[in-house]
């Protein structure tokens, strides 16, 4: 009986995968299967259960990452990505302690902080470092 159980779950984590493409649920299913073999073999459940949590997270822990940089290598980056580290003109002084900053960049303003604690004047060059939100983070360019 044990071993229909982990078959199912094999199924269903399977199907979770199919229908989200997260890469998380697939490693469970391989979880499942191992402790499906297991099963099969005559191990005991405790044994079963182990086996499934270890070679799971094993799994999740050791392939994921690869797995996704693998999948991912062609990923285009958005258009709000693709600004991090271009440089962008302040239009209005940015100081994080009044809540207030704009900048522009590709003939757009953004909303703009401080990556460092200082106010940077209007006028100034900076450099986006990430965006948080709809907020560019940006440092001041030494000239």
């Amino acid at each position: 009986m044990e071993g229909v159980i982990w078959l199912f779950i094999v199924v269903v984590m399977a199907i979770i995968e199919i229908i989200t493409l997260g890469l998380t649920t697939i490693w469970f299913a391989g979880g499942a299967l191992v402790a499906f073999v297991a099963s099969l073999l005559g191990a005991n459940l405790i044994v079963q259960i182990v086996l499934f949590i270890v070679v799971s997270v094993g799994l999740l822990a050791l392939t994921r990452p690869l797995a996704v940089k693998f999948l991912n290598k062609d990923r285009e980056s958005t258009n709000a990505e693709s600004l991090i580290g271009k440089r962008a003109v302040v239009k209005q002084e940015i100081d994080n302690l009044n809540a207030q900053g704009m900048v522009s960049v590709n003939g757009q303003e953004w909303t703009a902080r401080a990556y460092e604690e200082k106010i940077i004047p209007e006028g100034a060059t900076v450099e986006i470092m990430e965006i948080s939100g709809v907020k560019l983070l940006v440092k001041e360019t030494v000239q």
